[in-house]
């Protein structure tokens, strides 16, 4: 890292948060990845900060001189997102609005509602969704591009399907599975398994947000990751097996009515009902201005499939399926 290059403050040590960091790192630029405990897997050439991004001033204080603030947190309770976001909205725009860093932000889907067959999300695509969460981030989307016109700051969206690749684990409703799967055990599909969807490789987010961010014809608009083509959940899950060298497992579906019965008393389940539509109906978004305009293209699928096979527990498989 030479004393001339760019400083990035990464807001988020998930997923997404480590494959930002990787790759800034990898190009040689000074990268601080922060979070709540500032402890996580080493990243070589990235430094760990424990910070409470809801604190303005402390964020300000990291976020100076930093070209970009990445904003790739994701609050894993739902059922406070109302509580815990706001405040990590304002800290954000005003650490970006008195440093002058970019505010680029990795955000989701939730705003927009059910799809029909045949129908493809872009980023235009009416935000009609109605579930709290959606209602939610679409709101501090468009607070963040109405405060990019005012000149207020410069900022960038980011918006990615569910997400696969190394590292996202049992979180993901794409990998969720994978290492039972991998260890021979049965699959349960929440929803359709049937449908097409889209899965966005985290690496191919980080790719996005960090083009964008570095882009200011980009600035003060909302992009999609590049994706590649949907799969339906037993295809995906049926081709990482495959590319693992394992079988096809045995799935079923979990009960619809079930599902509601848990949620009534489990409150993740609760908030997946929510969002459900996009397992129960098509979930296709494209990406084609990202990679026409911006010049990010999706990871090969053979490759992203080798991602999610070695990423996601294919190493405990292995030492599960050795005779004790």
């Amino acid at each position: 890292m030479s004393q001339n290059s760019p400083h990035h403050l990464i807001l988020g040590a998930g997923p997404v948060g480590r494959a930002t960091a990787a790759l800034l790192a990898d190009r040689g630029d000074d990268v601080v990845l922060a979070s709540r405990s500032g402890t996580g897997p080493e990243i070589p050439g990235v430094r760990r900060l424990a910070l409470d991004a809801a604190d303005a001033p402390a964020l300000t204080r990291a976020a100076t001189g930093a070209a970009v603030i990445y904003n790739c947190m994701n609050p894993g309770n739902y059922t406070r997102w109302e509580i815990e976001w706001p405040p990590l909205q304002t800290a954000m725009l005003a650490a970006a609005e008195s440093t002058g860093a970019v505010l680029a932000t990795v955000s989701n889907l939730y705003m927009y509602g059910p799809q029909h067959e045949g129908s493809v999300l872009t980023p235009g695509s009416p935000e009609d969704g109605a579930d709290h969460k959606g209602v939610l981030r679409g709101s501090m989307d468009r607070e963040a591009l109405a405060a990019h016109r005012s000149g207020r700051v410069r900022t960038v969206i980011v918006r990615a399907s569910d997400y696969v690749g190394a590292g996202v684990g049992v979180n993901g409703m794409g990998t969720r599975l994978v290492p039972g799967a991998l260890a021979g055990k049965r699959a349960v599909f929440f929803g359709d398994p049937d449908l097409p969807h889209s899965w966005s490789d985290v690496a191919d987010v980080a790719a996005t947000v960090v083009a964008a961010a570095e882009d200011s014809a980009a600035h003060g608009r909302v992009w999609f990751a590049a994706t590649n083509p949907p799969r339906t959940q037993r295809e995906l899950l049926a081709e990482v097996l495959a590319a693992a060298g394992k079988p096809m497992v045995k799935t079923s579906r979990f009960p619809a009515q079930a599902l509601r019965v848990i949620g009534a008393v489990v409150p993740f389940l609760r908030e997946l009902q929510g969002v459900q539509y996009q397992f129960t109906g098509p979930w296709v978004i494209d990406s084609a201005a990202t990679e026409r305009e911006l010049g990010i293209a999706p990871t090969p699928w053979a490759e992203v499939l080798h991602r999610i096979a070695t990423g996601n527990g294919a190493h405990a498989a292995r030492g599960a399926a050795q005779p004790g």
